[in-house]
């Protein structure tokens, strides 16, 4: 649910009072119409400037709320609104209540269900989706009982995009289409832009992007004609965000370029914010670094002014890579890491990951591969914390579903055990009365009895199997099947490292060895066809590791796109070729996904196992952080490719503590022994665009 277009005041003029009424003088008359046409002035500042509209509205307070029933309702309906546009949250939530509250004690539906949207616009305001949308589909059931069509427009906009908040597309897109319907029907101009624009949005959320155009284009003839520059921003902005998502960033630019003048006619500095924060990223798009960095710092200088520590975060980041790309290093880490700093703070760890996984890959293009590494590493750990977070969650679901049957058999089991106890009361009375039916209860009562041992027996079974099938998939991975980390871990904790495996037929050594492999480019496959696309993906490659591996070998699904492979025995000559099968193995396999090949490649760390620095064997858990650490080596140096470490050399000279603390650098400097298997490169088969981080 987006503020900017839920938030649609509606239009409403003085009623003429009833004749019955009629003893109030002309001159009261007279103010009461200038107060309403004063609201109306006001309904159209708000929804662009509404700092601007919060002091017009204080200044007529006394006089609002001593007018009739519909002005006061109109008036504490655009107050509400101008505090949610300021961001005082709590009192747009009091004084939608008083909304409510006059409403329902007037049996006033249009101000009760002004009152409900007042709330729903709230409650989104405050993430709580769930009652924002029960509130919007309430409150347009009772619009509809009126005979107030500019509150019937605004309710069904408001309901439509409550279904496309859920996900409910088909139903979201009828309501919709209902609202452009009456708004034509209606025939006033703002509401046909306000429809028009709504329904462009949705054509873009379902990829129908001509026929998004299409509504805007019907959209900005009808804002001609209300000659406001802040609804001729606002199509401006839908256009941006259509462009984008249908690949023509010039003409979103160009989008971008004229909301932004509208905005300075009418001095919307929110609205100017966060044009600013686009208008950035467009330009870092383009590589023009100096209008990156200039409008970058225009966003900041606003958003600093209005308090929104969100919109200073992004600014902030995107200087960062503007300073980062005219080659400024150390002003352009300050700045992103001042950036990366709020995102941290936020606990937003989705959004967190990508900011990460884009610091990394920019420092990458700077050419500090170092850091690139270390943002890499802190991108890996973030991943793993949320690939732990769901699995445990999956877990307790699996948990809840087993004890949720477990106490229905119980019930059942109590049932039919009162069942057997009535039987029995009716058995003992039926002896007392009737002595000669003693046998035939008798074999009735065994055969009850019989038969609900069977099906304890048969619950029994049932339960067993339960814990079996329990015990499977708390060992794999749901999407894979695939064994899970902690399956690996319990392996390890029990599995017997031995220095020497022995010599295989040819008399050559047989050792273990340790594969991890990381997916090249997955954020940018999901970005481009969605997750399931992304889930395909990985299930593509864990079919591939099973073909290309023994039946002996354990394969691991080690975090989000990252597999693990445990080889117990192989000719030591023969790690490498291995690596070189899973490379070209993965890269030569195509998936097809809603028409369209997607091919992926894999980047690999590995070495034999156990390794050997010195006297003694690595543990296994620094043995796997060793071949991570080759892992991202193998990104760092252009992905597609593996990395492998051999043994160590002059060890004497260094520690283990040093190799982990800068892998590339010991391998440099000669302590490490490295080995690199490159993969048969393939261009990248998804759009490889830094993802927008900002959409007004």
């Amino acid at each position: 649910m987006s503020a900017g277009f839920r938030d649609t005041a509606c239009a409403r003029k003085g009623r003429v009072l009833m004749a019955a009424l009629c003893l109030v003088s002309s001159l009261a008359l007279g103010q009461e119409a200038t107060l309403d046409a004063r609201l109306q002035e006001i309904l159209e500042i708000g929804r662009f400037v509404p700092p601007k509209a919060l002091d017009a509205l204080l200044k007529i307070e006394a006089q609002a709320r001593a007018a009739p029933l519909r002005t006061k309702g109109t008036f504490l309906d655009l107050l509400s609104a101008a505090r949610r546009g300021t961001g005082d949250n709590n009192q747009a939530m009091l004084l939608a209540d008083e909304l409510l509250a006059l409403g329902k004690a007037n049996a006033d539906n249009v101000l009760i269900a002004k009152g409900l949207l007042a709330k729903a616009y709230t409650s989104f305001n405050n993430n709580d989706l769930a009652t924002s949308h029960k509130l919007a589909w309430e409150a347009e059931q009772l619009a509809e009982k009126t005979d107030d069509m500019a509150l019937r427009i605004r309710a069904t906009i408001n309901s439509g995009q409550a279904f496309a908040e859920e996900g409910n597309f088909p139903a979201a897109l009828n309501k919709m289409q209902a609202a452009v319907g009456l708004a034509r029907q209606y025939g006033q101009p703002i509401q046909i832009v306000t429809t028009l624009n709504s329904l462009a949005i949705l054509y873009r959320q379902i990829k129908e992007y001509d026929k998004g155009f299409a509504a805007l284009a019907e959209a900005t003839v009808a804002a001609e004609k209300t000659n406001s520059p802040g609804r001729m921003s606002t199509l401006k902005d839908t256009e941006y965000a259509l462009a984008i998502d249908s690949k023509q960033p010039e003409r979103g630019l160009r989008a971008l370029l004229a909301a932004l003048e509208y905005e300075r006619q009418i001095g919307a500095e929110a609205m100017m914010s966060g044009t600013f924060v686009n208008l950035a990223d467009s330009y870092l798009k383009k590589r023009d670094f100096p209008r990156t960095l200039s409008y970058s710092n225009q966003a900041l200088a606003a958003a600093i002014k209005l308090k929104e520590e969100g919109t200073q975060a992004t600014a902030r980041i995107n200087i960062g890579q503007a300073l980062l790309g005219m080659g400024r290093l150390a002003e352009g880490k300050r700045s992103f890491e001042a950036g990366l700093a709020w995102y941290e703070k936020s606990g937003d760890k989705p959004e967190l990951q990508e900011v990460m996984m884009e610091y990394g890959q920019v420092l990458e293009r700077a050419g500090d591969l170092v850091g690139a590494l270390n943002a890499y590493h802190r991108e890996r750990a973030i991943s793993n914390e949320l690939f732990e977070q769901r699995r445990q969650k999956a877990t307790l679901e699996l948990q809840e579903k087993y004890e949720a049957d477990r106490k229905q058999r119980q019930i059942e089991l109590l049932s039919r055990e009162n069942q057997l106890k009535s039987t029995e009361i009716v058995n003992r009375r039926l002896q007392q009365r009737v002595w000669w039916l003693l046998a035939v209860v008798f074999a009735l009562a065994a055969a009850i009895v019989g038969i609900l041992y069977r099906k304890v027996r048969h619950a029994n079974a049932q339960l067993q199997v339960k814990n079996l099938e329990l015990k499977q998939q708390s060992s794999r991975d749901p999407l894979t099947a695939l064994y899970n980390r902690r399956h690996f871990q319990e392996f390890m904790r029990t599995h017997l490292q031995v220095e020497k495996r022995g010599a295989g037929t040819s008399g050559e050594e047989i050792v273990g060895a340790l594969f991890l492999l990381d997916v090249d480019h997955f954020k940018h496959v999901n970005d481009t066809y969605g997750h399931a696309a992304g889930d395909m993906v990985l299930k593509m490659i864990a079919d591939s590791l099973r073909e290309i591996l023994r039946e002996t070998d354990m394969i691991v699904r080690w975090g989000g796109e990252e597999f693990l492979a445990f080889l117990p025995a192989i000719p030591r000559s023969g790690v490498e070729e291995i690596a070189r099968r899973l490379l070209t193995g993965i890269s030569s396999t195509t998936i097809e996904y809603q028409g369209t090949k997607i091919k992926v490649d894999v980047s690999i760390g590995f070495a034999p196992f156990p390794l050997v620095p010195g006297e003694h064997a690595l543990p296994w858990e620094r043995a796997v952080n060793l071949v991570d650490m080759a892992l991202y080596l193998a990104k760092a140096h252009g992905r597609n490719r593996a990395y492998g470490v051999r043994g160590f050399a002059n060890f004497e000279q260094t520690s283990m503590e040093a190799i982990e603390q800068d892998l590339e650098r010991a391998w440099r400097a000669g302590f490490v022994d490295l080995s690199i298997v490159l993969g048969d490169w393939q261009e990248p088969k998804v759009d490889k665009k830094a993802e927008k981080r900002s959409i007004a």
